[in-house]
């Protein structure tokens, strides 16, 4: 049975409210749209988090969110160093923003056209002028993480939709990337070691465990959840939800896959893990964060590849084997046999 993913809610708490967003909009922007980042957290317990969960909070984080916070990049001018820095060394990076933070940019860009390229259509056929914006800037975000990730101009990259909605960059297959928003974030991920998938949600939403367990749950998972009480079972089916929807979306399934057909534990080390891995042989690295204290962000993606390489000696220093140096180190040369390099 899957181990606990957050700590235990005492009982009778309840969620504290979200405190309201900074006033300031932007002149032109739509209304149910504000400027500015998301009221800063202060030391000790977060904002919006639940009264239960303080507990657990300190250096190290929640029990069972993964320490270090995402990238914050508060808009197109950057700061973008981070950004190609871990995708560099880590080979993925997790950005994340609020709307506010670029209506600016979205509504005084005059190149917002170009830069949106095949979703200027669909830009244009949103109805609703606040939907409009949110689609633009998304993608806005989404262009300019991985334009610094890779170090190209923001309107050189195509992107385009896979089957079931999966952004993907056309001519690119070396980098995967995932979108997900919800209130005022937006969260990008990339990737270069293989597909990614990123979810947020607020931790005050109140999913319905009555209504939503038999599509989000194993059955190991609704027992577990239905021994709780009713503020940790509907925090944790959050999390749940959340760090099924990034694998999904990683997958390129998203929603037309039934949740509860997938199921994770805690590794020896803590870990999020997929049900039915052995200790040590995952496939897929697994992460929930706590931005802003207000939202779980929750991530999937492929570990690194790991490039093995023929590490056998040469039977004789090069100069007297007489073969070409790829036949000293043992690889196939045309015409003849011999291990191939990997």
């Amino acid at each position: 049975m899957p181990g606990p993913l957050l700590p235990v809610l005492p009982p009778g708490t309840s969620p504290v409210p979200l405190p309201g967003a900074p006033p300031g909009a932007p002149p032109g922007a739509p209304s149910g749209l504000s400027a500015g980042p998301p009221s800063s957290a202060p030391s000790g317990v977060p904002p919006g988090l639940p009264a239960g969960l303080s507990s657990g909070w300190g250096a190290g984080g929640l029990s069972g969110l993964s320490p270090g916070p995402l990238l914050h990049v508060a808009g197109p001018d950057g700061p973008w160093e981070q950004v190609h820095d871990q995708l560099a060394g880590q080979g993925h990076a997790l950005v994340h923003t609020t709307w506010g933070q670029w209506l600016t940019a979205a509504l005084l860009d005059p190149g917002l056209r170009s830069l949106l390229g095949r979703d200027w259509p669909r830009y244009r056929q949103t109805a609703a002028p606040a939907g409009r914006l949110r689609f633009a800037v998304s993608r806005m975000v989404l262009k300019h993480t991985a334009a610094a990730a890779l170090q190209v101009p923001a309107d050189a990259l195509d992107l385009a939709y896979r089957p079931g909605g999966r952004p993907h960059l056309r001519g690119l297959a070396e980098a995967e990337v995932s979108l997900a928003h919800t209130d005022e974030l937006i969260v990008v991920g990339i990737s270069r070691s293989g597909p990614i998938g990123v979810d947020a949600e607020p931790v005050t939403r109140r999913p319905s465990f009555e209504l939503l367990h038999p599509y989000v749950c194993t059955p190991d998972e609704a027992a577990e959840l239905a021994a709780l009480g009713e503020d940790e079972r509907a925090l944790r089916l959050l999390h749940l939800w959340t760090l099924k929807e990034a694998y999904t979306k990683a997958l390129g399934h998203g929603m037309r896959r039934r949740f509860s057909a997938v199921g994770f534990r805690r590794d020896e080390q803590g870990r999020t893990v997929l049900a039915g891995e052995p200790d040590g042989t995952a496939r897929w690295i697994l992460a929930t964060h706590l931005v802003h204290g207000r939202y779980l962000v929750s991530s999937a993606r492929r570990p690194p590849r790991e490039i093995e390489t023929a590490s056998r000696p040469a039977p004789y220093p090069l100069e007297e084997t007489g073969l070409p140096p790829a036949a000293t180190l043992g690889w196939q040369l045309p015409g003849s046999s011999g291990a191939q390099p990997t």
